[in-house]
């Protein structure tokens, strides 16, 4: 059965209709546990393919993920995990990554023509005019494949293509890291010396005049 549904029903049936924990993505421990909300203009379910389309200023978001699109069409496999395909001028999203080391709580930023968000994977596909910055890092290309789980991250021209036949170029931005403080603090000058104290004058013994 297919429905069309307005934007203030299809917020509140979103979860129901959905009814798995989506996108549980490589972000802050705590956004696995949050639910996924949408909201957008307009929505269209089909309960038998168990496909939910949603259209008009699309905004997904489970705790620090954040997606915005035209439009996201949302189906939901046999074993219940997510694929969603978003599509914009651009789509834009943004999370806080868990990370390690100094990336943990940076977030990252990120936007394309076309994203593909594979729950059960973790993984996320951008096409078109892709762009991921993390920090003060940044890299361009036409295809963006980002790994949740790892952390690792590829950028091609095209999805597939070898760099021989791709065309275009890849694009990237890495600011250097700040030294630490007391790197980029020049030692201390030594302290000037004292000058040399001359010797007090002996004084003459009990009963005898000073030496002339």
């Amino acid at each position: 059965m297919r429905r069309t549904l307005d934007a203030s029903v299809a917020a509140a049936l979103a979860a129901a209709i959905l009814h798995v924990p989506a996108f549980s993505a490589r972000a802050e421990k705590a956004d696995r546990d949050k639910p996924t909300q949408l909201e957008a203009a307009r929505m269209s379910s089909d309960d038998a393919r168990r496909v939910s389309i949603f259209e008009g200023n699309v905004v997904l978001s489970k705790g620090t993920l954040s997606v915005r699109a035209d439009r996201i069409v949302v189906r939901v496999d046999a074993d219940g995990f997510q694929h969603a395909t978003a599509t914009g001028n651009p789509v834009r999203f943004r999370q806080k990554g868990e990370g390690q080391r100094d990336r943990a709580g940076v977030w990252t930023d990120a936007e394309a023509l076309r994203v593909e968000i594979d729950d059960r994977n973790e993984r996320i596909e951008l096409f078109e005019r892709a762009r991921v910055a993390r920090d003060q890092d940044e890299v361009r290309g036409e295809y963006i494949f980002l790994d949740q789980r790892s952390e690792f991250f590829s950028v091609s021209a095209a999805k597939g293509a070898s760099p021989a036949a791709a065309e275009g170029r890849v694009r990237a931005v890495i600011q250097p890291k700040a030294p630490p403080a007391s790197a980029s603090q020049p030692p201390p000058a030594n302290p000037a010396a004292a000058p040399a104290q001359s010797p007090a004058p002996a004084l003459p013994e009990a009963g005898k005049p000073p030496a002339r």
